[in-house]
């Protein structure tokens, strides 16, 4: 096992792990027990940790859609994934998998399902197709159920109140879905790129810290479908060198 799968795993665990330790400390908090004046910044950030711990879910279930979390154990690497995308949305793994794949194979293409065919489309349009590509009915009921289930329990078990339920589960995923939408698909994909581009995609040019936080360097986009076999976490270096061969051949012009 190398050592980037070592570091993959572990991080994959961390994130697995703090996303369903923060839930259950979460889904008991008591808001008459906090003091007025930490109350909101508590929620506040609580809601962010648990948006970016969700976004990491789909980021690992990325991941192993292109078989670099397991290299070596494809029918494992697979499993994890179907966890990760389970818990983030009751995604199914399997068609979750095809429909990334035909993004890479035509990007910007009519047969891409994560880019709009009409780039000037409204933004709301966008993110609908989006949504449509990956959450059907039968998906959103399954989600319905499965936060239903554990209101229930929660309820029954710590005395939850569904509030808790809205704002650290409900709510983490939708902004999840925006930070993934504008990030990973919108941004680095709404302009026609030259014909030279085959990926019809840019790179957000922002800070490492930023890029991680924004989506786990998913706005890395043009390094991440030259280099689809890198994790996430190999992606600032890819866009480094990128920046380093971008800027060479203007100091020799020079």
């Amino acid at each position: 096992m190398s050592s980037t799968t070592r570091e993959g795993l572990l991080i994959t665990a961390l994130i697995l792990l703090g996303w369903l330790i923060s839930l259950i400390g979460l889904l008991q908090l008591d808001f008459g027990q906090l003091p007025e004046p930490v109350l909101v910044p508590l929620v506040f950030g609580a809601v962010l940790i648990r948006t970016l711990l969700q976004t990491g879910l789909f980021i690992v279930g990325h991941d192993a859609m292109h078989r670099v979390l397991l290299p070596s154990r494809p029918a494992l690497n697979d499993r994890i994934g179907a966890v990760a995308l389970g818990l983030y949305a009751a995604l199914p793994y399997g068609p979750c998998r095809q429909n990334h794949h035909q993004h890479h194979q035509a990007p910007g293409g009519d047969q891409d399902p994560d880019v709009h065919g009409n780039r000037s489309a409204p933004v709301w349009s966008w993110y609908r197709r989006f949504m449509a590509g990956y959450l059907s009915y039968g998906q959103f009921a399954a989600l319905l159920a499965g936060w239903g289930v554990v209101a229930l329990g929660a309820r029954w078990w710590m005395g939850t109140p569904v509030v808790n339920l809205l704002l650290f589960c409900t709510l983490p995923l939708l902004l999840s879905s925006l930070q993934l939408f504008f990030v990973g698909t919108y941004l680095p994909h709404r302009n026609q790129a030259p014909a030279s581009n085959p990926h019809q995609a840019i790179s957000l040019d922002w800070p490492e810290w930023l890029s991680l936080l924004a989506c786990y360097h998913f706005g890395y986009h043009l390094e991440h479908h030259e280099s689809p076999q890198l994790c996430w976490f190999q992606l600032p270096m890819a866009h480094r060198v990128h920046r380093r061969a971008q800027l060479t051949p203007m100091i020799f012009a020079r």
